[in-house]
Parts: C-alpha cells; sequence; structure tokens
C-alpha cells in the first residue's frame, strides 16, 4: 500500500489563515470530485472559517472525559473505517487528551498517512520543537504542544501563510481572530509588532532552508552541477596569512547585503604538510572571526590549491568565491599564474572577487624556512668534504697505478664517490666532489694526459655531462634527506601537539593545575629556563603572570627571550634560548592551548561561583518559606494561648490553664527545635562547624539521644564491649537525636524504632562501628534516597507541620564533619534504615614486659603503671560549651544545650 502524501500550511502566528486556507483548498479538491473529509478543524468561533465548513463532509469527534470535564478529538478510528481520499486534520501540534491512541495529533496523521490516506494539516511555527527556545525569548511564552521538526520536514508539500504584522493586527482588532474581551490584551502581549515580525521572519527563513533541500535533492536527482544562484553563498579562501582577516570581513560584508547568504571560509593545507604550512595562531583567530560574523570554517587537504579550492565552492554551490591578492613578488610570478588568476579563468560561472591588501607583492614570508643545507650535524658533515674533497684524488692515483680500465668506467666510480659525499655530507660536499672528480678526470684520463686542456670533443662533452650528472645527483640527494628531516620533524610535532590535545581534554573540568602542567610540558619541549603566561587588562596596564613554569620567568614580554602574543592583552614567555622558526609554529599552538585554558579556568570559577550563589538564593527562599509558615504556626499558638490566658472576662479552671501552658511550652519547644535546625544548617553551609574529637563509648551516648522520643517507642541494642570511636559526643548525640526521632515520626503506633550498634573488622584498615536506626515505616526509593539529604527537602507527600526539612541534612553534616558516613538503606520487610558509620580508635600495641625484674627508671621500659581511675568524661560541642558528666546532667532536657532535637523527614 503506498503511504499517503502530508500537504501542511505553516503559519507565521495565530490568525494569519492557516485553517482557512486548508478548507479553501478542499473545497478546490471537492470541485475536481476528491473524496475530501474533515477529520478535525477547529474554527476558534471565526465566522468566515466556520462558513467554509459548509459543504465538506466531517467525521463525527469522539468525546472523551478528563478531569471531571468533557473533550472532543480526533476519531482516528472512524476515519480509518470511512478511508477518504483526503482528510483534514488541523493542528498538528496538539496533545490528545488522555486516553487517546496517541499523545500528540501529528502521530494520528502518521497512521493515517501509513494507511494511504493523504492529509492536509495545519501547524504554526512556534510550535516547531527547535524553535521553542527562540520564540520563548522573543515572545515571553513557552509553547507546550510542540511538534518534531523532522515530521514537518518530511511533509511532501509546505506552504507558507504569511501576513504582515501590520494587517494582521488590523485583523486581530476588526475581531477576526479572537472575542472582543481578549483582543487588548492580545496586542499588548503577544501581538506586538516585535513579536510579530521577528516570528515572521523565523517562518520566511525556515521555509527557505526546506525549499533549499528540495533544490539540493532535485539537483542531485538529475544530475545538475552548473550553480544555481537561487541563494548566496560566499567562499573566501585563506592561506593563513595577515591579509586573512581583511578578506573575511570583505565576504561578510558582501553576504550581508543579500539576505539568507552563507559565508563559508576554507584553508588548503598541504597533504604532505611540509611545505606552506599556514600558523595555527592565525587559523584559530581567523576561525573565531568567521564564527563570529555567522559563517563556518573548513580545511580541505590538497597538493594544487586552486583546484581544491574550485572543487569545494562547486560542492557547496557557491556562487561567490573571495580570494586576496597575491603577495608574490614580480619575479617569482616566472613559476606560474598564481592561485587567483587560476581560480578566475577556471571558475566558470561563480563570481571572483580579488581583494587588494597592504600586504600585496611583500613577498610569502614561509612559516618552516627551506634551509638550502640540510643539518647533519658536524661530524657527517666533515666527513663528507673529506670523501668530496679527498676522495677524487685518493681514487685518481688508485687508477692511474692500477692502470683502469677506461674512461666511461672511470666516471662511473668518480660518480660514485660524489653520491657517496652527498649521503654522507650533504649538498655543497657533494658539489665539491662532482667538481674536483671532473678534474681529476680532466687531468689523469682524458688525453692530452696531465693537461687540463681535451682534444676530443666527445671527452668535453663526457666531462660534462659528468659534472652536471654529479650535481644533480648530489642535490636530489639532498632534498631527499631534507625531506626526511622535515617528514621526521612534522611527525614529532603531530606527537607533540597529540599528547597536548589528549592532556586537554583529559584535564579537570575547571582546568585547576592544567594550566602549570601546560607551561612544564613548554619549558620541557623546548629546553628553557622559565616559561610565563603573561596577561594586562588593556594596553596601559601592567603585564601581571596568569602562571609560571621554571625559576625566573619574565616579568614582560621585553625581558624575554621568545614571545608569542596570544590577542592583545595575553602572551606566552620564555627565557633560556632563542628558538628558530620552525620551533615558533608548534609554539604558537601551545600558546593558543594556554590561553584556552585559561579562559576555561576563569569561566570554571565564575560556573563556581554561580553555582554557590544559585545555592544561596534557593537555601534563602527556602529559610523563608519556612519562617513564613513553620515558624508563624507555633508563633500564632503561643500568642493565642497568652491572648487567652491574658483575658480578663473568661475565667480558667486549672486543667484548661494548663493546657493552655502546655501549649505555649510546646510551641516554644517547636520554635527552639526549628531555630537551632536552622542555626546548625547555616554553620554547616558556611563550614564553621569545628568538632571536638574525643574517644566516645557509643553506650553513654546513644541513651542520650532518645530523651525527646515518647517513652517505648525506641528498643536499643547496644553491646557493652563494643571499640570506642573518636567523635564529638554533643554532634553525635544530636545526629542520632534527629535520626531517631524521624523514625519514631514515621514508624507505625505498633512498631518499635530499633537502634542497633555493631563493629565491623575491615580487612584493609582499621574497623568501624555501625549504628542502624531501623523503623517499619513507608521507605523511600532508591532513587530518591539522596535527595532526602538535601536541605529543605521532603519526600513525598509529608506535612507542613513535619518540619522544614533540615533533620537529615544537619545530621549527615555532623557525622561527615566527624569522619563518619550516614546512608540510607532498605529495611528488610518494609521501611528505612539509617546507617552511622565511624571508625574506630587506633590502639598503639603494648611495649612487652620484662622477662627479669628490672630497678623502674624513666626508660621507655618502664613498666605499665597501675590504672588509675576512671574520670568523668567530657563532652563538648562544636561550639565548645562544656557539659556536666551523665550522672550530673539535668533531667530536664529543655535547659541543656545538646539536648536532642526534633528531626523532619528531609
Amino acid at each position: 500500500m503506498a503511504r499517503g502524501r502530508l500537504r501542511i500550511y505553516l503559519g507565521a502566528a495565530p490568525g494569519v489563515g492557516k485553517t482557512y486556507a486548508m478548507l479553501a483548498e478542499a473545497h478546490r479538491r471537492l470541485s475536481r470530485g476528491t473524496d475530501v473529509v474533515v477529520g478535525f478543524v477547529e474554527t476558534h468561533s471565526r465566522a468566515n472559517t466556520a462558513e467554509l465548513l459548509h459543504g465538506l463532509e466531517a467525521v463525527p469527534r469522539r468525546v472523551m472525559e478528563h478531569r471531571g470535564a468533557e473533550f472532543t478529538e480526533l476519531d482516528l478510528d472512524a476515519l480509518l473505517a470511512r478511508r477518504p481520499q483526503v482528510a483534514l486534520v488541523d493542528e498538528l501540534a496538539h496533545t490528545n487528551v488522555p486516553g487517546c491512541r496517541h499523545d500528540k495529533r501529528w502521530q494520528d496523521v502518521e497512521e493515517l498517512l501509513a494507511a494511504g490516506i493523504d492529509v492536509i494539516s495545519t501547524v504554526n511555527i512556534q510550535h516547531l520543537e527547535s524553535l521553542g527556545d527562540v520564540v520563548e525569548g522573543i515572545t515571553g511564552v513557552r509553547q507546550r504542544e510542540t511538534v518534531p521538526d523532522e515530521v514537518v520536514r518530511r511533509a511532501d508539500q509546505i506552504e507558507l501563510v504569511d501576513m504582515s504584522p501590520q494587517a494582521l493586527r488590523r485583523r486581530l482588532a476588526h475581531g477576526n481572530v479572537y472575542a472582543p474581551e481578549k483582543i487588548d490584551a492580545a496586542l499588548s502581549n503577544y501581538f506586538r509588532p516585535g513579536n510579530l515580525t521577528a516570528l515572521r521572519e523565523l517562518a520566511l527563513l525556515w521555509t527557505a532552508d526546506r525549499a533549499d533541500e528540495y533544490l539540493q535533492t532535485y539537483r542531485a536527482e538529475h544530475g545538475i552541477d552548473s550553480t544555481w544562484q537561487a541563494r548566496e553563498r560566499i567562499v573566501v579562501g585563506l592561506t593563513g596569512g595577515p591579509e586573512g582577516a581583511t578578506l573575511i570581513r570583505r565576504a561578510a560584508r558582501i553576504a550581508a547585503k543579500g539576505s539568507g547568504s552563507e559565508l563559508l571560509a576554507v584553508h588548503i593545507a598541504r597533504s604532505d604538510g611540509l611545505a606552506g604550512a599556514a600558523s595555527p595562531q592565525a587559523l584559530i583567530e581567523q576561525r573565531a572571526l568567521v564564527e563570529s560574523l555567522g559563517g563556518s570554517f573548513h580545511t580541505v587537504l590538497g597538493d594544487d590549491p586552486a583546484p581544491a579550492l574550485l572543487d569545494f565552492a562547486r560542492g557547496v554551490h557557491a556562487t561567490q568565491i573571495v580570494l586576496g591578492s597575491s603577495r608574490r613578488k614580480a619575479w617569482q610570478y616566472a613559476y606560474g599564474p598564481g592561485v587567483g588568476s587560476t581560480v578566475a579563468r577556471d571558475s566558470g560561472d561563480v563570481d571572483v572577487h580579488i581583494v587588494t591588501h597592504e600586504h600585496v607583492a611583500h613577498g610569502r614570508r614561509r612559516r618552516i624556512p627551506i634551509r638550502k643545507v640540510t643539518d647533519l650535524g658536524r661530524p657527517r658533515t666533515i666527513t663528507g668534504w673529506l670523501i668530496g674533497v679527498v676522495g677524487p684524488p685518493l681514487l685518481a692515483l688508485l687508477l692511474t697505478h692500477l692502470h683502469g680500465p677506461g674512461l666511461p668506467a672511470d666516471m662511473l666510480l668518480f660518480l660514485s664517490v660524489t653520491v657517496l659525499a652527498a649521503l654522507v655530507g650533504g649538498l655543497f660536499p657533494a658539489i665539491a666532489s662532482a667538481l674536483v672528480g671532473s678534474t681529476a678526470l680532466n687531468y689523469y684520463f682524458t688525453p692530452p694526459i696531465h693537461t687540463l686542456s681535451i682534444n676530443d670533443p666527445q671527452n668535453i662533452l663526457a666531462v660534462v655531462i659528468f659534472t652536471g650528472v654529479g650535481i644533480s645527483v648530489a642535490t636530489v640527494v639532498d632534498v631527499a634527506a631534507r625531506r626526511t628531516h622535515e617528514a621526521a620533524r612534522s611527525q614529532a610535532e603531530a606527537q607533540t601537539l597529540s599528547a597536548l590535545a589528549g592532556t586537554v581534554l583529559r584535564g579537570a573540568p575547571g582546568g585547576e593545575g592544567l594550566l602549570n602542567a601546560l607551561l612544564d610540558q613548554v619549558r620541557e619541549t623546548f629546553q628553557q629556563e622559565s616559561v610565563a603566561l603573561l596577561e594586562r587588562a588593556d594596553e596601559h596596564s601592567p603585564w601581571q603572570p596568569a602562571a609560571t613554569a621554571g625559576t625566573g620567568a619574565p616579568a614582560r614580554p621585553e625581558d624575554a627571550d621568545v614571545d608569542v602574543p596570544v590577542g592583545e592583552h595575553l602572551a606566552l614567555v620564555l627565557r633560556g634560548r632563542v628558538l628558530p622558526a620552525a620551533d615558533r609554529r608548534l609554539l604558537g599552538a601551545f600558546a593558543v592551548q594556554a590561553a584556552v585554558l585559561l579562559e576555561r579556568r576563569r569561566l570554571a570559577k565564575e560556573a563556581a561561583a554561580a553555582r554557590r550563589q544559585a545555592e544561596g538564593n534557593r537555601i534563602r527562599t527556602a529559610l523563608l518559606a519556612a519562617v513564613s509558615h513553620d515558624l508563624r504556626t507555633p508563633l500564632a499558638g503561643i500568642k493565642a494561648a497568652v491572648s487567652s490566658l491574658r483575658a480578663e472576662d473568661v475565667e480558667w479552671d486549672p486543667a484548661d490553664e494548663a493546657e493552655l501552658l502546655a501549649g505555649i511550652e510546646a510551641g516554644a519547644d517547636r520554635l527552639d527545635h526549628l531555630i537551632n535546625n536552622l542555626l546548625d544548617m547555616s554553620r554547616l553551609q558556611t563550614g564553621t562547624v569545628t568538632p571536638l574529637i574525643q574517644e566516645v563509648d557509643l553506650d553513654e551516648v546513644v541513651p542520650m539521644a532518645l530523651g525527646g522520643v515518647p517513652s517505648g517507642a525506641v528498643r536499643l541494642d547496644i553491646p557493652e564491649h563494643l571499640p570506642m570511636v573518636p567523635a564529638d559526643a554533643g554532634l553525635l548525640e544530636r545526629a542520632l537525636a534527629n535520626l531517631v526521632e524521624n523514625a519514631v515520626k514515621y514508624s507505625p503506633v505498633d512498631q518499635k524504632v530499633l537502634v542497633k550498634a555493631d563493629a565491623l573488622d575491615l580487612p584493609a584498615g582499621p574497623g568501624r562501628v555501625e549504628v542502624r536506626v531501623v523503623d517499619r515505616g513507608p521507605g523511600v526509593p532508591e532513587e530518591a534516597r539522596e535527595r532526602i539529604f538535601a536541605p529543605f527537602q521532603r519526600y513525598g507527600d509529608a506535612p507542613r507541620g513535619a518540619g522544614v526539612g533540615l533533620g537529615l541534612a544537619v545530621a549527615r553534616g555532623f557525622v561527615e564533619s566527624m569522619g563518619g558516613t550516614l546512608t540510607a538503606e532498605d529495611t528488610p520487610g518494609g521501611g528505612l534504615t539509617m546507617v552511622v558509620s565511624l571508625p574506630v580508635v587506633e590502639r598503639r600495641p603494648e611495649p612487652p614486659e620484662p622477662t627479669e625484674p628490672t630497678v623502674p627508671t624513666e626508660s621507655p621500659e618502664q613498666p605499665e603503671q597501675p590504672e588509675q581511675p576512671e574520670q568523668p568524661k567530657s563532652d563538648q560541642s562544636a561550639s565548645d560549651q562544656p557539659e556536666p558528666p551523665a550522672a550530673e546532667r539535668p533531667q530536664n532536657n529543655q535547659n541543656n544545650p545538646l539536648a536532642p532535637r526534633k528531626a523532619e523527614l528531609a
């Protein structure tokens, strides 16, 4: 079965006439005998639109009930059963009422198309998914109903329904779009002229892109290679030279003259990577300039720049090419006409602009100068000169003594010496060998012997050919050696850059320490004493070091041996030795990466500051909410009770008076609990909690944490033989009190909360003690267990009266400040278990007792003294407030500064 065809009327804004145009098209098709059925059309009470429904068959809508209200939706099954040739389905981005087969109407349309039914639909530009953020930024309204762009792009036909902002506002003012009571609000908000103009431009550009896709597909299907100037595409060729910025800005001005024009910058890189290499720093700066002007940057490999540039331009269907005037000097045109002339000659129907600039005819400054003599090292150079100068005379004496085989063979032997001199010493020793060898051939083996004259013209030609071949062979060998040297250098540079990129990518998100490591790598790679990255606010400000490596880093670019500027206010400076030009290209890449890391470090700091500020704002907002409700409620209760007691016209009996006083006391306790938790959370947020770590017995601390819970609600299981733990007794007691009261609050009345402790022996490191608070309440899903420890958070539907949501956050903060952990686990059989894990006190091994009686001395072998009576332990909180011993503590916890506090589910 053939798939149906989709036609979409795309509107720039509501009210432009999409539905009207769709119904008019339906009447045209109906008049031609096409079976057209209305599946769903929304008239929005517009009379002109409703009139067009007359004469069209409509499938009854499906009535759906949702939350006590009735809604009408497209009856997909009825429309599929009717099976018309064309179905009208309005509002493609509409969200269906729950209970329909599909969530979105565009999914209904997809099913109709799969059934072979043609569909005509409508959608506004603001409903396209990719433009949601853009539209919200323009209008301030977030579109909740969207349709994927791909759904609309797959349409067989898209017709733009457009209207000028002024005409649409007049239509709105005449009441043709909305009811009279909504007109003023619409005109002053969504339908402002600026909003409508921006939406119209969005619709035009999106439709133009879709039309361009149609055009490219058509050209590909029909094999059309010639340029169709339906849309301006300007390609600017860049060499990485100093004229690049001028060419980019000129090309951008040309592109700005035509709406919808594209700017594409291309750099042709040699495939061998050995010659004509551009400055990486210049290319990075030019890439940034292109992207800032809305263009795109491309790199293409090609040995011949002109054909590669033309191939790229034809591949992207460019209409214009922008090139700079050649920087070559006049005599250099002897090598060829140049890239600009070749491109202009072979461009065909693509226009070529040759832009003048200040560097015209100034010559090309090569980034890596080709050296005429290969650097082979001093020993090889000396050996090459010895072979080239001494070798031919020695060979001549040897051949004279042995009566050589003849002139042709003698010439080949001398040529072999020349080749050997080229292989060992390079070009100049080989040339010297060719000249000395030709002289020796003439003197010893060319008649007349022992003279420099030659009688036979053939011998003259032979000697000349020998000299030319020798010099040519020497040149070829030297070029090969030079290319090998350059290839090895390029490989080393590539490996260095690869390692540099890997270091940057593997670095920390904030770049902390990575910039210094990069500067150390620069210092080691280029063998420098010190490296520094200097920056300044403006041209008149002094230089300041952003990062340094090594000792004695330069404080100014003028004091450095090597200075690589990165922009106007940043420079990478080195001290140690002057680098050759070949190393500066690689150093430029390091400088650019250093600038990137510096910027990334700044952005990371700004992001961290923004996160801290956002967290602070969130906590302040939550605190205001807590103050506005949780603190106001007990205050209102206290005020009401006090006002009742002070009422002179009411005589209270003792029971009522006691009840009112108890209410006042309970409200004061709740206020004290809330304020203390807020203060504790503030201390944790600011990092001012300083626990006093001492050796603590859990069997003493845990019972003290149960003072705020009803008697009999908790069952303790604390063995007496548990090892001591290093902790602040006051903080630990308050953390456990929060956990216990939180568990009691959410446990069933008939179920006791279990508090048990166990010692764990770990295979590696010291052991730990775990205190488990086990409840049989509703529990918390695994995905929500971390969220319950966040400040001002309650899980589920906890009522407002349950607290401000700080109990678990304070408990975890106190436990972690003592070096422990607080986690949540499932209780087997249902419920939640809070696990407090603390390290045990490490005991040093006691010294062995002496085998023989010794006189008591003050040496380390002194026997252990009798154990002193145990002194009362002193528990001290983070605020250094002393607490009396357990036997002397007051029984009223309200007067105890370390009394347990009620907790609420965080």
